[in-house]
């Protein structure tokens, strides 16, 4: 199983409005935007809690992409609900409620079978619970983990041991220069892999991603799209496809394999946000995905 990837984190009903219309309790939640997108390219199994209001159909949805759900544990109440609103610019996002409901009571248990995946991503919930999970893996090969500001500011101590066990960490520029005081992103990221990881991405929105591995800095633009819809799971996508094809790389650690998988998340990513919840993901083909893969490194240069 050493291809397997193992994404721990939320699964949500999203709530979302945008200048191109609004959705109700679609499909949502970090764990299953990061899945549908690393699906494509490794097996993913999923680790998350879910209330027993949550949809049959998207159950089912989530079965036909290959998605293993033997780690989505239901109890008793409602699932997480996330309801905000975007600009028009996409820039910003307001956050019209948070209803945490069964996720607020979230303690990720593993079996044998998850313990035995390869490759672990830890989605952005509580640091302790990022520990817990990873404590009771056997000995992954690779594993990454996303964070958010209300983290480094809550509960820094706790994000910083984790960090020392981690490969690569997905951060965003705010939360790179909150975590190490640095305004410069190179100073920042170099300062960040004394922490632990060994690599850093760092998302930037329409403005498109940095990694830093050992020596390398490399800047990716975002794939440009005409019709942004919305925005929501964009970062999640990118890690998704980014983390689905260094699984399937017998070596990860080779910068050029890195680079390309900076590339197929770059171009999840721009297919995410082309329809509301997880609509154009979903409904991808491997066509589809090689097609904006070429014309996007061809533009760029990228071999």
């Amino acid at each position: 199983m050493k291809n397997t990837i193992l994404v721990v984190g939320s699964v949500a009903l999203d709530s979302v409005q945008t200048i191109h219309g609004r959705t109700k309790r679609a499909l949502g939640g970090s764990a299953v935007h990061f899945s549908l997108s690393a699906s494509r390219f490794s097996p993913v199994q999923m680790v998350g809690v879910v209330g027993e209001d949550f949809p049959a159909p998207f159950r089912r949805f989530l079965k036909r992409r290959n998605i293993c759900q033997k780690g989505i544990e239901v109890l008793p109440g409602k699932t997480f609900h996330w309801k905000g609103k975007y600009d028009r610019d996409f820039k910003n996002a307001t956050t019209i409620a948070t209803e945490l409901n069964v996720f607020q009571h979230f303690q990720p248990r593993l079996n044998s079978e998850h313990s035995g995946c390869g490759v672990l991503f830890l989605a952005n919930i509580d640091p302790d619970l990022q520990r817990k999970v990873l404590d009771q893996m056997g000995k992954p090969r690779l594993v990454a983990c996303d964070t958010m500001n209300y983290w480094i500011s809550l509960k820094k101590p706790s994000l910083l041991k984790l960090l020392r066990k981690v490969d690569m960490l997905f951060v965003n520029e705010e939360e790179c220069r909150q975590l190490t005081g640095e305004y410069n992103l190179i100073k920042a990221a170099r300062l960040i892999m004394k922490m632990g990881p060994k690599g850093i991405i760092v998302k930037r929105g329409d403005a498109g991603a940095m990694l830093f591995f050992k020596d390398n800095v490399l800047s990716v633009p975002a794939h440009p799209i005409e019709k942004v819809v919305d925005p929501t799971g964009a970062g999640d996508t990118f890690a998704g496809g980014f983390m689905g094809y260094l699984a399937a790389a017998p070596d990860w650690k080779n910068f050029n394999v890195i680079r390309r998988a900076m590339s197929y998340g770059t171009v999840m990513s721009s297919f995410s946000v082309e329809d509301f919840s997880v609509k154009r993901v979903g409904r991808l083909s491997k066509g589809e995905i090689s097609s904006r893969y070429k014309k996007y490194v061809d533009a760029l240069n990228i071999k």
